[in-house]
């Protein structure tokens, strides 16, 4: 994974409404765990969505008040309105210790099935996994071009050495199926239902081939 460095200050009144005068500010109130303690501090919002919103993990290079820690990205919150983050927590990156993340999943290359007209679906976007930190990448890279009608790549088909994936072995990351034909419109379904031009109803010819009979004379 690659290092990002992120500036914070330390927090040492905790709080709902400390939080919220550390948000009115601009800055987003932090957690760092996992370690020899637990801290509390603040990052600049900016700073902190450069990291939150790119599709790769980093390692984060914290620098709380001139000390250093590294960490990886652990958990955030959105504001439900604003979308703006409003809480993250880090999780320190100890040498010994496993670290779990979500990767994201990116695909490379043009799908076999994809140029015959099917569809690519990506239907794991991000994948969980845990590891040591120095085993863990920053994205599951796949490359889709040997995919034709049909196929798929499943967990059970990742190849991350060093790491473990904590989702199901059958479940599908991407897939590659054929693109169902759109619905007929009601228009289209009549017209095709309505018999061809220039050929009578079956009922209506029949009546045509019947010549009418003339009425009994009175005698």
């Amino acid at each position: 994974m690659k290092n990002v460095e992120l500036i914070g200050t330390k927090r040492p009144d905790i709080g709902t409404s400390k939080a919220n005068a550390t948000r009115r500010n601009k800055q987003v109130p932090c957690v760092l765990y996992g370690g020899k303690d637990v801290l509390h501090f603040s990052v600049e919002e900016r700073a902190l969505n450069k990291i939150i919103h790119s599709p790769e993990a980093h390692y984060v290079e914290l620098n709380i008040d001139g000390e250093k820690r590294q960490a990886v990205l652990q958990d955030k919150q959105f504001q439900p309105v604003t979308d703006a983050v409003i809480h993250a927590d880090f999780l320190e990156a100890v040498a010994s210790k496993e670290a779990r993340l979500n990767l994201a999943v990116r695909v490379t290359g043009q799908s076999a099935g994809v140029r015959k007209g099917g569809k690519l679906n990506v239907t794991m976007r991000k994948v969980r996994v845990k590891g040591m930190p120095d085993k863990l990448p920053g994205l599951i890279e796949l490359d889709v071009a040997g995919l034709d009608l049909g196929d798929s790549i499943h967990v059970r088909d990742l190849n991350l050495p060093g790491v473990t994936v904590m989702e199901k072995p059958e479940a599908v990351v991407v897939t590659v199926k054929m693109v169902k034909k759109a619905a007929e419109t009601p228009a289209e379904a009549a017209a095709a239902a309505a018999p061809a031009a220039g050929a009578a109803a079956p009922a209506a010819a029949a009546a045509g081939d019947k010549k009418a009979e003339p009425a009994p004379t009175k005698k």
